[in-house]
């Protein structure tokens, strides 16, 4: 069955309804608040911790953030918890790398999905405690992230027509992934951090499988990252490019995230704004990294960023990536709350 004409899920309806009353919040960055645990390799649940988790490898975990959704449940809850709370609408699983391409770094493909699954589930629980406090409706989107391999691009400059990967070996590693986050009851798939298309297209074709045997649609948000001052993505596609690339998806929304704090974002948002024919998406880091890898901009000069976003009509969707954390959510979603919702192009 083709997963165009399948009937749109509840989420679905309720994230668009909303999205045309004004601009909806997304969560922060996971991996910051993650860092701030200062979790040892027993912590992560690694060889010789003893963890109650069924999964076990050899391998060193620590920096697998993936895997503490099975080892320390409760932390992960937490931490969305905390997001919500700030003011975010939607909140994302903490599975950016859980495919199996990814986990095999850590001898871990056999925990895919129940990273998923469990994953989502946690976010559930999350979002249900925040909204039985101030009745907001959340949703839960299933991270999906773009794994350490690109279709498009040779790792070797010594041999251009080589691929680490194909887009089948893409497809059957985030179908997988999207099956444990429709299991666990994912209310939509974010694609994002996208510096290859061709990638991104292997998740749209595995998501709509998946969609097609659970005889539902979920919302697709689809995100790219425009890597440098080129405005194209590390695949060599404009903002618009992008776009053409992946409308045949109908996505909820579109945008983009990460590599570029907000100033350095907005030509190209503004780029997308202008093409699109959907809801638009932006979740900027917190400005570029200093010498030591730390994010140095704080919420209310993100929060003054994006709200120029909102001023000018570019999006409907905002939240933030990398160095971002609860209080940048508080700042963003109280600096855009007066501004009308982007109306599509």
């Amino acid at each position: 069955m083709c997963s165009f004409i399948l009937p749109p899920s509840g989420a679905a309806r309720r994230l668009a309804s909303l999205a045309r009353e004004r601009i909806l919040i997304l969560d922060g960055a996971m991996g910051t608040q993650i860092q701030g645990l200062g979790l040892s390799e027993e912590d992560y649940g690694g060889k010789g911790s003893g963890c109650a988790c069924r999964h076990h490898s050899d391998h060193p975990q620590k920096g697998n953030n993936d895997l503490l959704i099975l080892t320390q449940p409760e932390a992960i809850e937490e931490i969305h918890f905390r997001y919500a709370m700030a003011g975010a609408d939607i909140v994302e699983t903490n599975t950016f790398s859980a495919t199996t391409i990814a986990q095999a770094d850590y001898g871990m493909e056999a925990a895919v999905h129940d990273l998923n699954a469990e994953g989502a589930r946690i976010v559930r629980r999350a979002l249900d405690r925040a909204t039985a406090i101030d009745g907001r409706p959340r949703f839960v989107a299933g991270a999906v992230g773009p794994t350490n391999r690109t279709a498009s691009l040779s790792p070797d400059v010594n041999d251009p027509g080589y691929r680490a990967v194909t887009f089948d070996d893409l497809r059957i590693a985030y179908g997988q992934q999207v099956r444990g986050l429709i299991a666990g009851g994912a209310d939509l798939i974010l694609i994002e951090t996208i510096f290859d298309t061709l990638n991104a297209k292997a998740t749209i074709f595995a998501c709509m499988e998946a969609f097609a045997e659970a005889g539902q649609r979920l919302p697709l948000m689809i995100s790219g990252t425009i890597t440098d001052a080129s405005g194209r993505t590390l695949s060599g596609q404009t903002p618009t490019a992008f776009w053409y690339s992946v409308a045949h998806a109908r996505p909820f929304a579109v945008g983009l995230n990460c590599a570029l704090g907000a100033a350095a974002m907005r030509p190209h948002l503004a780029e997308l704004s202008g093409v699109a024919d959907t809801f638009t998406c932006a979740y900027p880091n917190a400005g570029l990294p200093n010498a030591f890898g730390q994010y140095d901009e704080g919420p209310e000069e993100t929060a003054a960023q994006v709200a120029d976003f909102a001023r000018e009509g570019l999006v409907n969707v905002v939240g933030g990536c990398c160095g971002t954390t609860p209080a940048h959510i508080r700042a963003i979603a109280e600096a855009v709350a007066g501004f009308a919702p982007r109306v599509p192009a």
